[in-house]
């Protein structure tokens, strides 16, 4: 059995002298320790400090000329006379927004890109779709709502239809050809409730976007289409179309002589569409934050006030958390609508 090793008495005394003379004291150790701390560099300044250094790529899901491309410029116009920030503007039509919005949720989470959503494409394609590219609560990061617009059902301003009892009269006797921008969207859905309400039934013709479908509605190929108020005020205001009703509670302030769907006859009918502004989930909150503060700024100023009301839009705003929870609660609002209606796309 081995003992432990112990130095002779003497050698132990001159090993402390030793220790003693050449170790600096615990004050010694503070300062190095303090002086270390100070001369340390600093933490690396915020993601968006310097952001951006280059042009911000907007998508929008929808073809030029419609409600949602002008919203979407619109909006950043205004922040880039404020700003002095680039944005390159590109338009992703297709699958009901699903295109656009996926290729923002595959871009680089680096505030680079983003894209105007909407009602359809962030909470009703998760249930229409049977298979979605993207899954709008996990792959996108909310930056906040921007506007907020009731649809405006319409017939060509030569139409018989001059009120919306004539139309469900007409619809009772033949098939009419109802158009929307597409299948899923807010407007085709509330013509699915209508349909339902009135106890008719429209043969539904989609389409990717306003252009198209504004033509063929002024060249009789279809009797009356439903699409959201900025979409079709320039229109009404022109001449070219007959607003029958809109889908709002209350009646829209540049179309004061057209009723409510409540007014005309199915009172509880209430249906509107709301425009939002969405990057790649995992793009840095600092500069989530500085988009949306920008952004919201930009909803105040009297210029864009007036474009978007001009439009039938109302200016909305908030913070990314309040449009996260908007897109959550329409998902719940709209599964029932699509589900009774039996509406599914592959």
């Amino acid at each position: 059995m081995s003992l432990p090793f112990r130095l002779p008495a003497g050698a132990a005394r001159r090993r402390a002298a030793s220790f003693a003379r050449h170790c600096p004291s615990p004050g010694v150790y503070l300062s190095a320790f303090f002086c270390a701390l100070a001369c340390a560099p600093l933490p690396a300044p915020s993601s968006a400090a310097s952001y951006p250094d280059k042009p911000i790529r907007v998508i929008v899901p929808f073809p030029p000329a419609g409600g949602t491309d002008l919203i979407a410029r619109e909006v950043v116009r205004e922040v880039a006379q404020a700003k002095g920030w680039n944005f390159v503007v590109e338009n992703h039509p297709g699958a009901g927004g699903n295109l656009g919005i996926d290729a923002v949720a595959r871009s680089a989470p680096d505030g680079y890109t983003i894209g105007l959503g909407q009602t359809s494409n962030l909470s009703i394609n998760p249930t229409l779709y049977r298979k979605m590219p993207y899954d709008s609560v996990k792959d996108l990061a909310p930056i906040g709502l921007m506007a907020g617009a009731p649809l405006v059902l319409v017939v060509a301003a030569d139409s018989p239809y001059r009120t919306l009892a004539d139309l469900i009269n007409a619809a009772r006797k033949d098939t009419l050809a109802f158009a929307s921008p597409g299948n899923g969207t807010v407007a085709h859905l509330s013509g699915e409730m209508l349909q339902k309400m009135a106890g008719v039934k429209f043969m539904h013709i989609p389409y990717k976007g306003a252009s198209q479908a504004v033509v063929d509605l002024i060249g009789g190929r279809v009797q009356l289409y439903m699409s959201s108020v900025p979409t079709l005020l320039g229109h009404i205001k022109d001449g070219k179309f007959r607003a029958l009703a809109v889908t709002s509670a209350k009646r829209v302030a540049d179309l004061p002589d057209v009723p409510t769907m409540a007014q005309a006859g199915y009172p509880g009918y209430e249906a509107v569409t709301w425009f939002g502004y969405v990057a790649p989930a995992g793009t840095p909150q600092d500069i989530i934050d500085a988009l949306s503060t920008e952004m919201n700024k930009a909803l105040k100023q009297p210029r864009l006030i007036k474009v978007l009301q001009e439009q039938g839009a109302d200016v909305i705003g908030g913070t990314p958390a309040q449009f996260a929870d908007v897109i959550k609660a329409d998902i719940q609002r709209w599964k029932p609508v699509i589900q009774d209606a039996g509406v599914h796309i592959d």
